[in-house]
């Protein structure tokens, strides 16, 4: 059963999908996307108004290993880096009243989508490939972004264009201000 909600504020249209059998819970709110799309801008203003814990799982793995990611990539592969990132997920949706920003990829692997479901309200944030290059032109720090931008960007949206669809809610960030996309997500979260 699919239930799809279209809220037109003038100029986006967000979309909600829920899935017959998913046992959504606003435990913990999962925010989801490409990188770019504002999951640690949205995820902090989120959390300070919830009164909620904020947690970005990239920053979870940079201080736990006492490195930057573009250095777990370099030194031990990004297969090495995905089982890492894995780890660090389950054990952050582990505890209750967060908002988690998760990395871009962190959906690539079918446990991740699993733990994410199974242990908070998961949101999918979207924007134009664009507006994505523009935020993220001047961030070295990406290594998956290594080389020519724009077709690094391209690239990454073409081969991930389905991987954020089993989240709850889907929002198009590209025109909306970090307030309206967090009045949206506490709107579908129910909170």
């Amino acid at each position: 059963m699919s239930i799809w909600l279209c809220y037109d504020v003038g100029k986006v249209c967000m979309i909600s999908i829920w899935e017959k059998g998913i046992n959504v819970t606003a435990s913990n709110i999962v925010l989801v996307g490409f990188m770019g799309t504002g999951k640690s801008t949205v995820g902090k203003q989120l959390a300070e108004q919830l009164g909620w814990i904020f947690q970005d799982s990239d920053a979870a793995l940079e201080q736990e290993h006492q490195t930057s990611i573009s250095d777990l990539f370099r030194v031990h592969g990004e297969s090495h880096f995905r089982a890492l990132e894995s780890k660090a997920l389950e054990h952050i949706l582990a505890r209750k009243g967060q908002v988690v920003a998760t990395g871009g990829g962190a959906v690539l692997a079918e446990s991740n989508r699993a733990c994410m479901l199974q242990n908070g309200f998961v949101v999918a944030l979207k924007a134009s490939p664009e507006i994505i290059i523009q935020r993220v032109s001047s961030d070295t720090s990406r290594p998956l972004l290594q080389g020519n931008l724009e077709e690094r960007v391209h690239l990454l949206l073409e081969q991930r264009k389905s991987a954020y669809d089993f989240a709850h809610a889907v929002i198009d960030t590209t025109q909306l201000t970090t307030d309206e996309i967090t009045a949206l997500i506490i709107q579908q979260a129910e909170i």
